[in-house]
């Protein structure tokens, strides 16, 4: 698998940190920084990770700064992405089984380092369970192809 991840200065050392990480779980990362504890603007971050994921270059992102939710919003902004924080195990489980999230986003400031390790593991290796959800995923695209964000 293919995995974008991406930061802004909020989340540089846990960026670097997980990159290794998943390196370790024998997946491919394209790391796209920031490598800086200088100030960036995060939608610039989420834009690239966003659209490697929404063209089909990364299968799934990762997105850091201080909260996570403005990562999350930007990165929700492309067509096919579907990004939301997740804080403990529940929702990075059900993240996957039931929204087939591509976008995992976390909070350089919240979540330690431990605890991203647990999450991004149990978010790469759960699987999306189709069934009911993928009707209301299918649906979930059609509102973005009716209010231009097409799929």
């Amino acid at each position: 698998m293919r995995v974008a991840i991406g930061s802004d200065h909020r989340g540089v050392r846990l960026r670097a940190r997980l990159a290794e990480f998943i390196r370790s779980m024998g997946e491919e990362v394209i790391d796209l920084g920031t490598c800086s504890t200088e100030e960036v603007d995060y939608p610039d971050i989420a834009e690239a990770v966003a659209r490697m994921v929404s063209s089909g270059e990364a299968q799934r992102g990762i997105l850091i700064c201080g909260t996570g939710l403005g990562m999350c919003i930007a990165a929700n902004k492309f067509p096919g992405v579907r990004a939301a924080p997740c804080y403990d195990d529940l929702t990075a489980e059900l993240s996957r089984r039931h929204n087939d999230l591509n976008v995992l986003c976390l909070s350089g400031d919240i979540v330690g380092e431990k605890l991203a390790d647990h999450l991004v593991e149990i978010w790469l290796r759960t699987p999306f369970e189709g069934g009911r959800h993928l009707r209301r995923l299918n649906k979930i695209a059609e509102l973005e192809r009716r209010n231009g964000k097409p799929s």
